[in-house]
């Protein structure tokens, strides 16, 4: 109700929010015209596309030059002097665009329909949000469905979103980055808080930070239902596609101990250094930041366990006793196990 209440308010006064669409390419020719001819068919106009381009070295500024120049709304096309890079590409395409809202895209992808209509009602409705994302259905080369859906793959069930929605949405995304920078729409007012996006942390890229910041300000909030089908294919930058396969019990026990304990030291230093980005930032809410510190002391308590099984018994029952296995696995006993015993 809320949704359709906003969409009405604005055409009774004709309130007109200004819609940014922020795409950046590198080498998209292949699947570049679907995603373009979708944010053409939205059911709500965006009033400009701007374009970053990474120096693509196939046809996707000429395709972007055909499709510009019979666009209903400006094309604004910048091609970058180097290779920027996914994030800080992001990065300056957000800079460029003008809109009130802005709208994060990937060059491979296709919007349905109404998604530019939802997520700006959406906004409306809320002001104390200041981004909105959601699900996306799988698609591949072929533009075919590819079964089943991003938030599935990502376990973003029921649970987790209900605790996302009691405000503990900055929790979930320590363990694990939940929201698609595909399936963004953004205040262009809330960038001057969030740049310029880091880049020394591994898997912390633009839409990661984004999140994870407006999560510990709780400005963010999600609409369930898939509003873009997302391309799964070889080619991909960044994205979903290659799962990390489970370790099997058979390999626990046959396995080099280091190839244990280096993933281990490698997340307790990732959320080492993701920690010390937001204690950094004066408008985040020091006291969320402790089950934070916490999961990054206890990789690091894994990732220097002994080899002799007998001098970790006191270290992993103290980490079970607090807790603290949650931070490594919703499956807790799994990695308690693992520790007491590879």
């Amino acid at each position: 109700m809320a949704l359709k209440t906003a969409g009405k308010l604005l055409q009774k006064y004709k309130i007109h929010i200004m819609i940014s669409v922020a795409m950046c390419t590198y080498n998209g020719a292949k699947f570049l015209p679907e995603q373009l001819k979708s944010i053409a068919d939205q059911t709500v106009s965006v009033d400009e596309l701007v374009v970053c381009d990474d120096r693509s070295k196939d046809d996707t500024i000429e395709i972007i030059k055909s499709f510009a120049a019979t666009s209903k709304f400006p094309v604004r096309i910048h091609v970058n002097e180097e290779n920027l890079g996914s994030t800080k590409n992001f990065e300056k395409c957000l800079s460029l665009c003008e809109g009130d809202v802005i709208f994060c895209c990937d060059q491979d992808d296709r919007w349905r329909k109404d998604k530019v209509q939802k997520q700006v009602a959406f906004l409306n409705a809320r002001p104390d949000l200041d981004a909105v994302f959601s699900d996306a259905e799988k698609i591949g080369d072929d533009s075919q469905p590819a079964g089943g859906t991003i938030w599935e793959e990502i376990e973003f069930d029921a649970a987790r979103q209900q605790l996302w929605r009691s405000g503990k949405s900055h929790e979930i995304l320590f363990k694990g980055f939940i929201v698609t920078g595909a399936t963004l729409a953004i205040r262009k007012s809330c960038l001057k808080r969030l740049m310029p996006f880091p880049t020394n942390v591994p898997d912390l890229i633009h839409d990661a930070w984004i999140a994870m910041v407006l999560s510990l300000e709780a400005k963010i909030d999600f609409i369930p239902e898939c509003l873009v089908s997302y391309r799964i294919h070889s080619s991909q930058q960044v994205g979903f596609g290659n799962k990390v396969e489970k370790v099997q019990l058979a390999d626990r026990f046959n396995r080099d101990r280091k190839l244990k304990l280096v993933p281990l030291g490698e997340k307790a230093a990732k959320l080492h250094d993701m920690y010390l980005l937001l204690l950094a930032l004066p408008f985040v809410p020091k006291e969320k930041l402790s089950k934070l510190n916490l999961s990054q002391k206890h990789f690091y308590i894994r990732a220097a366990l002994p080899e002799n099984r007998l001098k970790r018994v006191i270290p992993v029952l103290g980490q079970l006793v607090r807790g603290h296995y949650g931070f490594s696995s919703r499956d807790w006993w799994l990695p308690f196990m693992g520790d007491l015993l590879e």
